[in-house]
This record gives structure tokens, sequence and C-alpha cells, in this order.
């Protein structure tokens, strides 16, 4: 499903390690510079490269080995499933094996990339409870050859319960991943906003934890439990469990507010926190309508701009640190 024709909002220059993204204000959404005949959806993934990177000289290298990252917080509004498609569609535009695993009962990240997560749809319930395997559940997504999506459909609801009698309750989700024949650049897990066993496979399942940080108020209230949370799993489930990302959100540049949340996280994280800052901006709203990341839907806005540059800063850091330490 392709989007209604809108012209690309005018972007600044957008610095990138040294790099600069340009994109054409002047370029229309009803005029893709591609073969006619392309899926709409084909269209808009090379549009969407041409105006992030125009002169193909940014690259996003692949790790050395599978990066598996989980996408948490539990305070719900935060930007998770925005960000967890965000960033898998600009590093598979970019040349990424990317997996998407919807472990949201909601299944927004299917949403978002247009999968069907209708009740009936093999889903990531079925890998959890009845051990069908992933790459039977695994979905591709329309238009963008290098990214898949594990959908999230209404039975998930009741894995929680279902999952307090099942054997290794807590690794049933990193099995699953495991045992995948195709081995991925990144598998990123979009989580609940709870700390339950859903939330608990994924932080089991992943060797590093985005956490996505709105800029306002309450943003840092409860992530002391988060942290303690991931602690817990780090000594008792999964030692190599590591908070690599720390992703500032829905950031207001008129406020001081998201100053002030921004320097405190900054103080209190370091190096974990990403340069890049998501702002606010109505296209990344819009687009889980039209069941496009705004990285396709409107390549030229700040939001697409913003994340792609998150996006290169976490394929960057990935390869320098080698991943995970």
């Amino acid at each position: 499903m392709s989007a209604t024709p809108i012209s690309a909002a005018p972007a600044a220059t957008v610095p990138v390690s040294g790099a600069s993204v340009q994109p054409d204000e002047h370029v229309s959404r009803e005029t893709p510079s591609v073969d006619e005949d392309d899926p709409p959806l084909a269209m808009e993934a090379l549009r969407a490269v041409q105006i992030l990177n125009p002169s193909g000289e940014i690259i996003m290298p692949r790790p050395d080995h599978p990066r598996v990252i989980c996408v948490a917080n539990q305070k719900g509004g935060v930007g998770k499933t925005t960000t967890t498609v965000n960033l898998a569609v600009a590093l598979a535009l970019h040349g990424n094996r990317v997996l998407v695993v919807d472990l949201d009962p909601q299944g927004n990240a299917s949403t978002g990339l247009n999968v069907p997560h209708h009740a009936g749809v093999p889903d990531v319930y079925d890998c959890l409870i009845d051990n069908v395997p992933l790459a039977e559940v695994a979905q591709g997504v329309e238009g963008i050859p290098n990214l898949y999506c594990v959908p999230a459909t209404i039975d998930l609801a009741g894995a929680e319960i279902e999952l307090v009698s099942v054997v290794a309750r807590e690794s049933r989700l990193q099995r699953a991943i495991n045992a995948h024949p195709e081995k991925f650049d990144y598998v990123f897990i979009d989580c609940p906003p709870s700390l339950g066993l859903l939330t608990v496979n994924a932080l089991c399942a992943a060797q590093e934890v985005l956490i996505p940080i709105q800029c306002e108020y309450y943003a840092l209230e409860g992530l002391n439990q988060l942290i303690n949370n991931i602690n817990l799993v780090r000594q008792h489930l999964n030692p190599t469990l590591d908070v690599s990302t720390i992703l500032l959100t829905m950031y207001d540049r008129r406020t001081r507010l998201a100053d002030a949340v921004e320097q405190d996280v900054r103080n209190h994280f370091g190096a974990k926190v990403l340069n890049a800052v998501i702002p606010r901006n109505v296209r990344v709203s819009e687009a889980p309508s039209y069941g496009q990341s705004v990285m396709t839907y409107d390549p030229g806005s700040r939001g697409a701009t913003s994340y792609f540059e998150a996006a290169l800063e976490i394929a960057v850091r990935g390869v320098n640190t080698g991943g995970t330490e």
C-alpha cells in the first residue's frame, strides 16, 4: 500500500560521521525516478535511498556476527515500535539482512511493515508455545528484499500465562532465533510495554538492549526498574547482555525541558547515548497508517533523516566495537 502523493518536506543538511545527507527538497512523491512497472513499495524504497544517500558514498557496514537487539522500555508511548521499524528499514535499504520479531500483542511493528497479522496468521506465538520454526513464520517485507518480519497476532496476548508452565520458558525465543537456518546481520525484537515473560524472553535472546527514551518529564521514571531487571537477567540467564544503545525520541527543540532531559540522559549514560536525536515529526506518526516506515513514506522529512543517522551510527559503532563487549 503506497501513500497518497505528498511532497517531501524540506530538510536541512544532516551531518553523519563526516558525511552529509542532503535530501532533495524539490523531489515530489509523484515523480519516482524508477521504472513505473516496479511494485509501488519497491519504488518508494529506491526513492528513499536516492534522497537519503544521493551520492551512494554513505555505507552502513555489515557486522562480522549477527547482532540481536532488544528494543525495550516498560513505559508505553516512547517510540519502541517506531524505532524498531525505522532502524530495520534503514539498515535493510543499505545492504544489511534484517529480521524484526514483533513481540508485542498489539502487533504494531507488523502494521508498520505492512505484514499481515490477523487471527489465523502463523506468528511468534506459534514459535514460543508450539515450537514452530521461526523460518516458517517469518514473512518478507514488500519492496525491501533484505527485510523480514515475524508478526504478532492477538494470540500472543495469552502467551504470558501459557509460558508460566512451559519448560525453559525464558529461553524459548532465543532457541527459535538460534535455530533459524539463515543468519541475519541484525535481529530487532520489539518488546511490549511491560516487564513480563515476553520481555524476559527478548532479554534472554538478545546480546544488546536499545532503550528509547522520550524527551519528556516522566522519561526517566521507571528506568531504574528496567535497568534492574536487565541486571537480573544478566546475572541469572544471559551474562552477555549489554545496554549498548540509548536513543532520545520525540525531541522538541522549542522546549527547555527537552534540553534538560537530554542533558540528564547524556550525563547518566555517557557514550551509550546516540548523537542522533529523533525529533517530534508528523510524518513519523502518519507513516504507519499507510503500512510504511517514515523512511519510505517521506524520506525527505526530519524524522526519516534522523532515523537514517541513528541507523548509521548503530552500524558504525557495531563494527568499531565488534558489536557488544
